[in-house]
């Protein structure tokens, strides 16, 4: 009883916060600016969010984390119009709602698609919302045993866990965290104030600058890449009427199970780090798949396809911000951004923020309801702006973009080596891009190193130069263990898949 009283007065906390005149209007204009970016194809959460979350410094703390939120999972509504209509996801999560989203478009039912994303949407975040709200007071209150060990121990499986379970080579999502880390270390020394790594450049001394790096490495590759692909596209629909999304009974049962399934696993990758929307998006998929009862109808236009990846994405959305919040450690990369917002407006997130900022913290969770209430009931209205969108030529488009790019980054401290810095990672993003090296693993190491290596030092000092202190910790010791676990795992994961390759050339060959 002790705890829903808690939980009740907790949540009237946040709503009063949230419910401020200004802080809707924020939330309002994120959830709007998000789904805007978000229908583009190419352009995708992560850049939409570097985009736009320097406009965020000159808002109060709350307000400013509650409209790059709001821009967060507003992006994810926008990628699923494109990925329905044009079968090209306006982000990565939204590329399992193509194969089914596309085909309802084809058959004329692109209305009822998109409908029945918007839904499924709002009941996996409210889900994933719910379990933030229980199990982030309590995460924190047991991670107040934590020192400066568990700390630097639960950082480093963040950053094995985003390399080794993600898509992609773990080796070479290794070597982004560890280029991260340094990128991250150049600047003053944190306890000596020693220069290093800045090769005599005085704009390096205070760091490098996470909106020119962010934004180097997800804005400008990205704007490339689409330009360098685009192509003349036609609409399936060019226009979808508000009678047209009216979905028929059989397509509500079939997609009420998919729903609670999704909502559950969403909501756990949510929490791992490293794994995030796109690895939920998956699974309930193929969980959805392998419980139907006529597998063959998917990927010909199956509503369950479409209900089970975008309620999973969502679900895994909110409960994304339980590590970010309560422990300090990106539940994903999108979550790196927000954590480095929080760092700029002078707030550390984990065990103590709960006490030391709770209308922040109460009132940011508080305004996800209001975010994806306003998303459900703005979006569905709005669905013919969002198509004519698709209809703007890249050549006008995307030129646009590169100006908005560089004046965001411009604006941070007025100061052109910032848009130099940019240009430099920007270049270092599209060259990692054709050699297929995942950036996402590249910020995790840039937010969390300096941290790592702060937690790293103060527990040396702590055991006087005593590495075992690491070890001689029982949660440090068996966080440190499960991160040797996955690394060995990866790595007899690749020893296979390389023998399974050459077993077939051979066999090829022979024959």
């Amino acid at each position: 009883m002790d705890i829903l009283t808690e939980l009740s007065a907790n949540a009237s906390m946040g709503l009063a916060v949230a419910l401020q005149p200004a802080n809707i209007l924020y939330c309002f204009i994120g959830v709007f600016l998000g789904t805007l970016l978000g229908v583009i194809p190419g352009i995708g959460t992560l850049a939409a969010m570097t985009l736009l979350f320097p406009f965020t410094f000159q808002l109060e703390p709350t307000s400013g984390l509650i409209m790059l939120a709001g821009i967060y999972y507003g992006t994810n509504y926008g990628g699923t119009i494109a990925a329905i209509l044009l079968n090209v996801p306006g982000t990565p999560g939204a590329s399992v709602t193509c194969l089914d989203g596309y085909p309802m478009a084809k058959q004329g039912r692109a209305g009822v698609a998109l409908l029945m994303t918007a839904v499924p949407s709002f009941v996996g975040a409210s889900f994933g919302i719910i379990l933030l709200m229980v199990f982030a007071p309590v995460i924190s209150e047991n991670a107040l045993r934590f020192g400066p060990a568990e700390y630097f121990s639960l950082m480093v499986l963040g950053l094995v866990a985003a390399c080794t379970i993600s898509s992609g080579s773990a080796a070479k999502g290794l070597a982004m965290v560890v280029l991260g880390i340094a990128f991250g270390l150049v600047g003053s020394d944190i306890y000596t104030g020693t220069q290093r790594f800045t090769f005599g450049v005085p704009v390096l001394t205070d760091g490098i600058e996470l909106v020119a790096l962010a934004m180097g490495l997800f804005g400008l590759p990205e704007v490339i890449a689409s330009v360098r692909g685009a192509k003349d596209v036609k609409l399936t629909q060019k226009r979808v009427t508000l009678k047209s999304m009216i979905p028929t009974r059989d397509d509500i049962r079939r997609s009420l199970a998919p729903m609670l399934r999704a909502s559950g696993i969403g909501s756990f990758f949510g929490t791992l780090p490293g794994t995030g929307g796109l690895i939920a998006s998956f699974m309930s998929y193929s969980v959805e798949k392998r419980v139907s009862k006529d597998p063959s109808r998917f990927g010909k236009g199956a509503i369950e396809g479409v209900v089970a990846p975008e309620t999973a994405n969502n679900a895994a959305d909110m409960t994304a911000f339980i590590p970010t919040l309560t422990l300090g450690i990106p539940g994903s990369t999108q979550m790196a951004i927000m954590l480095g917002i929080f760092i700029i407006h002078g707030i550390t997130p984990g065990p103590q923020i709960l006490t030391q900022h709770p209308e922040l913290v109460w009132g940011l969770i508080m305004s996800f309801w209001l975010g994806n209430i306003l998303l459900l009931v703005l979006n569905i209205p709005l669905i013919g702006l969002w198509v004519r969108m698709l209809s703007i030529p890249y050549s006008l488009l995307y030129p646009g973009i590169v100006v908005f790019i560089c004046a965001g980054v411009y604006s941070i401290s007025n100061s052109v080596a910032d848009v130099i810095v940019m240009v430099f990672f920007g270049a270092l993003g599209y060259l990692m891009r054709y050699l297929n090296f995942p950036a996402a693993p590249l910020i995790l190491g840039f937010v969390l190193g300096p941290m790592i290596e702060e937690h790293f030092r103060r527990a040396m000092l702590y055991s006087r130069g005593d590495p075992a202190t690491f070890i001689q910790s029982p949660i440090s010791g068996v966080i440190l263990a499960i991160s040797a676990v996955l690394v060995i795992w990866t790595i007899v994961n690749a020893f296979r898949s390389h023998r399974q390759r050459r077993a077939l050339n051979e066999g090829i060959n022979q024959v």
